[in-house]
């Protein structure tokens, strides 16, 4: 069987046949599939709970997988859409692990972590010479990632005078280093994520139109962890797995107390802040049960959207300043200080979070 793509959409099939698909997102790209296969791959989905370093059993990350894998086949352009914390650069890795450039480089980029003025030598390289303080040849992620798989992460964050430069090169495929007279071919496949609503950003001139198109040929959307709740228990045995064999600590399980908090809990920060929680509970914990009193999160705060803001009994108030400095507080550790992220995530400007954070004499 020659291993493919498919979508609800665009399956076309008979029992017993093979049939062409096509005209996904007006890309020529033919798949190929039989009834009993595609079958065969979801039940070995729906058996198993994770897709590499991906962990979930429910019908929306047995969906995930699936898509995953059949996108994994082909060389198409796909947009991975979710809130921060969701996992998004783990699926990226695992399009390109399944892919068969999987013996290339996998080589991401945060277009929100980098200075404006820095990501062009980032992407694209530059020679030595081409500005100031630019003393040798730097190869960029492009040619760096040359016959295997580019990542870019927080793709909304790009500048839009090198959205226009990303969807040249994305066109025809060789760019030049800053400061360079000779084109470089590239052979690459780009996947790209975000967690902004980029036809929103369209619409309000932030992001090209022409350029969403050509990384969203297809779009995988990853669900939140609150509307996913039955992955909880098993992402949090897999976490206690990991960091209590990293921290040679022989926990075997967790409390059936410590399940019902967290199943409770909303994670404005995804899998990325169960993560941390149990981290930090296994460093924590000195018996061979993850007890409640180890967790990072006061038990009055079970059941609680965010637990930054609950106030210590029912009839407390807390004065204004201090519900917006525990949110500023949480929002920080929760994207592990990506002001960018942090910014998003409390709907204010970069600039306002950073006079917050002076006003409140916060740690980064």
């Amino acid at each position: 069987m020659q291993a493919g793509f498919v979508t609800p959409l665009h399956i076309v099939y008979r029992v017993g046949t093979r049939e062409k698909i096509r005209n996904f997102h007006q890309t020529h790209v033919n798949f190929y599939f039989h009834e009993r296969d595609i079958m065969a791959l979801q039940t070995k989905l729906e058996n198993n709970h994770s897709f590499g370093e991906i962990v979930g059993k429910s019908k929306k990350m047995q969906h995930l997988f699936t898509q995953i894998q059949r996108v994994a086949a082909g060389s198409i352009s796909v947009l991975i859409q979710g809130e921060t914390g969701t996992g998004k650069e783990l699926i990226a890795k695992s399009i390109h692990d399944n892919s068969q450039r999987k013996a290339g480089p996998f080589v991401a980029i945060n277009c929100a972590a980098i200075p404006a003025e820095l990501i062009e030598s980032e992407l694209f390289g530059n020679e030595r010479g081409a500005f100031t303080g630019a003393n040798e040849r730097r190869t960029g992620k492009f040619e760096q990632a040359n016959t295997g798989t580019l990542f870019l992460d927080e793709i909304g964050d790009m500048p839009l005078i090198l959205q226009a430069k990303l969807l040249r090169v994305l066109q025809e495929r060789e760019f030049q280093r800053i400061g360079g007279a000779s084109s470089i071919s590239i052979d690459i496949r780009v996947l790209a994520a975000t967690n902004q609503d980029l036809e929103n950003a369209i619409r309000d001139g932030y992001f090209r139109e022409d350029l969403y198109y050509r990384l969203s040929a297809f779009r995988i959307t990853v669900p939140p962890l609150r509307e996913r709740r039955e992955d909880i228990p098993i992402l949090a045995d897999h976490f206690l797995t990991k960091y209590a064999a990293a921290a040679e600590k022989s926990i075997r399980a967790i409390s059936a107390d410590v399940l019902q908090v967290l199943m409770q809990y909303d994670f404005p920060g995804n899998v990325r802040e169960l993560e941390n929680i149990i981290e930090s509970a296994v460093l924590l914990e000195t018996t061979d049960l993850l007890q409640q009193q180890s967790l990072p999160l006061h038990p009055k705060e079970k059941g609680s959207q965010s637990a930054i803001s609950s106030p210590t009994d029912a009839t407390t108030i807390l004065p204004l300043d201090e519900v917006e400095r525990r949110a500023i507080v949480h929002a920080l550790k929760v994207t592990d200080n990506n002001i960018p992220d942090a910014a998003r995530a409390l709907s204010i400007s970069r600039a306002t979070l950073y006079r917050k954070i002076k006003q409140y004499n916060l740690q980064q």
